[in-house]
């Protein structure tokens, strides 16, 4: 790409593309995760305590809402990953190593890159299709399809439990983590202990003021 005359060399482009696209990148990220933890960690623990009437007074309202940020978080944080992707590793410096293979950088962001693509396909696929059926069912105050609420929370929680290994892919890209046996066991390991953690709490903490 040419670079812009007189205003910034060709390397300083790069370096604003690229950091815009990161920027977008985190943004989405955090409205998608974000909602995502919401309703592991917060919602779902709270819907198991409220009655029919108010399900159906509060969930039309609020579900919707946080469910269209939630899937369209998905859709942006995945589009601008790949733009970020061809960008940094595609057409830049970051996806070979000096012997000309796949460098340590690289795998570890295409490990959170393949988590991440099917965290998006559950939200799509799965989780938003059951949800939309389950608030129109308490909308008209109808017991949805048996077993679909069941299916919804099944694959928000997976894609919670898959959230920590792939951020561990994203952050250990940049900050020079080796991609062996050791260190992908030791962060898998570790991530996963914190969500868990994370998941034995959402239903003990946060009641009081």
């Amino acid at each position: 790409m040419a670079s812009l005359p007189l205003l910034i060399t060709e390397f300083e482009q790069d370096a604003l593309i690229g950091g815009l696209l990161r920027w977008f990148h985190i943004l989405a990220g955090i409205a998608w995760i974000g909602l995502l933890y919401f309703f592991n960690l917060v919602n779902i623990p709270t819907q198991g305590k409220l009655d029919g009437p108010t399900k159906k007074a509060v969930n039309p309202e609020l579900l919707p809402r946080a469910l269209w940020w939630f899937r369209w978080g998905a859709v942006y944080t995945v589009l601008f990953g790949l733009v970020l992707f061809y960008w940094k590793y595609m057409r830049g410096a970051n996806l070979r190593d000096a012997e000309g293979g796949l460098s340590d950088r690289a795998m570890w962001i295409m490990l959170g890159m393949t988590l991440g693509l099917i965290m998006a396909f559950n939200v799509w696929a799965i989780i938003w299709p059951a949800q939309r059926t389950i608030i129109r069912a308490t909308k008209e105050g109808q017991k949805p399809p048996e077993g679909l609420p069941e299916k919804a929370k099944l694959f928000s929680r997976i894609n919670f439990i898959v959230s920590g290994p792939m951020l561990v892919g994203m952050v250990a890209a940049n900050n020079a983590i080796a991609f062996t046996a050791t260190s992908i066991a030791v962060t898998m390991i570790v991530s996963l202990a914190i969500i868990h953690v994370l998941l034995r709490l959402s239903t003990k903490v946060g009641t009081s003021i």
